[in-house]
């Protein structure tokens, strides 16, 4: 139910999370989908409504799996929250909060050249339309792409690695969050 990135996936990943009366967010609530012994974690604000002994959310806010938190909490009225859809949110400024989380976090990442980018821009519409035109040529198209970004990723990644960056350096450069830094060059120095 919460929001993501498609640059920044999962390292970004958001969501309105519970805040208590006394300004603390509580710790996750897991949830019995019935059958098995998988649980579902969430910290969402609406598994937060008092049943079943959780606390009781007393307000919202925007919340980012990087850590960072909203400044502002959002008051929330359960007399207006929809009991049977309790998925639909009652309240917005968590999204429109955890969007300019991003918008900064864009902004500290590495910017692509001009060039590169209006570059890049243009082969996606072309194998856009060649996908709508002749499917078998994009794909074609796409697996050379493929192994191209694979030999670049893996000496851009060794390099990298060559000039000792911190983990906060590159997670910063890439928009990751910091303990995915490492996992991510390493996974692409060793594509083959």
């Amino acid at each position: 139910m919460g929001w993501v990135s498609e640059d920044f996936g999962s390292s970004h990943a958001g969501w309105a999370g519970a805040v208590l009366a006394d300004g603390s967010e509580p710790g996750p609530v897991y949830l019995d989908p019935g059958s098995g012994s998988n649980f579902h974690e969430t910290r969402e604000w609406w598994a937060y409504s008092g049943i079943l002994n959780r606390p009781h959310a007393a307000g919202a806010r925007a919340a980012c799996a990087c850590g960072w938190r909203g400044g502002t909490t959002y008051p929330i009225d359960w007399d207006a929250v929809d009991r049977v859809s309790r998925y639909e949110p009652v309240i917005d400024g968590p999204e429109g909060d955890w969007d300019e989380h991003i918008e900064d976090v864009e902004s500290r990442t590495v910017q692509l050249p001009a060039e590169l980018a209006t570059l890049l821009q243009r082969v996606e519409d072309h194998l856009l339309d060649l996908a709508a035109d002749a499917p078998l040529a994009a794909l074609r198209a796409v697996a050379a792409l493929e192994r191209a970004t694979k030999r670049a990723a893996r000496i851009a990644a060794c390099n990298a690695k060559d000039d000792e960056l911190s983990d906060e350096v590159i997670a910063t450069a890439l928009g990751l969050a910091a303990d995915k830094a490492g996992s991510r060059l390493i996974h692409y120095a060793l594509r083959h």
